[in-house]
């Protein structure tokens, strides 16, 4: 697997690559593709998220768990489909608590770049999928890669806000310094968490920390 990756992370998570789970991971993904098994999202969008997001630019991070497992829809950033490709569920209410929260009108569009371009790091804590069955490399070693994402952010930025939607997100709030950064909590965007997301405001309150840290807010508008 060619790791395309921007320098700044590639310089952070060298040691990781090193290490002998990635070379075991690496190894399983080319078995499953030899096997003609799909996987998603594409090879080139793997590590899309941190192609976007230099390490020295992430002011928010919104953790997901694994890509969408649907044909073209996952693109390597957590929540985010390509344009043309309807919003699944959970990111319509993300959108319609931003429009509550922040009293503007989201367009629809699904593509979240513009937010990784402005420091939303969008990150899965597992980063592939195979077609049609969620959580499937769940246990191939991505969760130990991005907890060392997480604990690089924490150890070598400042100020960051970490948003962590639903009891899988939440449990990764023991691998960051809440002393050196925010953390807001929610219930998850997906209609299963019977709408108990709405109401958050985790967007306004984003863009007001960012300001009291001296940083530039979030334009969440699409």
């Amino acid at each position: 697997m060619d790791v395309k990756i921007e320098q700044s992370w590639k310089t952070a998570l060298q040691g990781e690559f090193d290490k002998p789970y990635f070379a075991s991971l690496v190894r399983f993904l080319h078995e499953e593709k030899a096997a003609g098994t799909q996987i998603f999202p594409p090879g080139s969008q793997i590590f899309r998220a941190f192609e976007l997001t230099p390490v020295d630019q992430v002011k928010v991070v919104i953790l997901g768990q694994d890509p969408y497992h649907g044909y073209g829809q996952a693109m390597g950033l957590s929540f985010s489909v390509p344009d043309g490709v309807p919003a699944p569920p959970s990111l319509k209410n993300i959108f319609r608590e931003i429009e509550q929260d922040l009293g503007i009108r989201m367009s629809g569009r699904p593509n979240l770049e513009p937010w990784a371009r402005q420091g939303v790091l969008l990150l899965n804590a597992i980063l592939t999928v195979r077609a049609g069955a969620a959580a499937s490399h769940s246990r191939i070693g991505w969760q130990t890669f991005t907890d060392a994402v997480i604990r690089y952010i924490s150890d070598t930025c400042d100020g960051v806000v970490f948003l962590l939607w639903g009891n899988f997100a939440r449990s990764k709030k023991a691998l960051i310094d809440t002393t050196r950064h925010h953390v807001l909590e929610a219930a998850h965007p997906s209609p299963l968490a019977g709408g108990a997301f709405f109401g958050c405001r985790h967007f306004s309150q984003t863009n007001a920390i960012l300001v009291s840290e001296g940083k530039a807010p979030i334009d969440w508008q699409l």
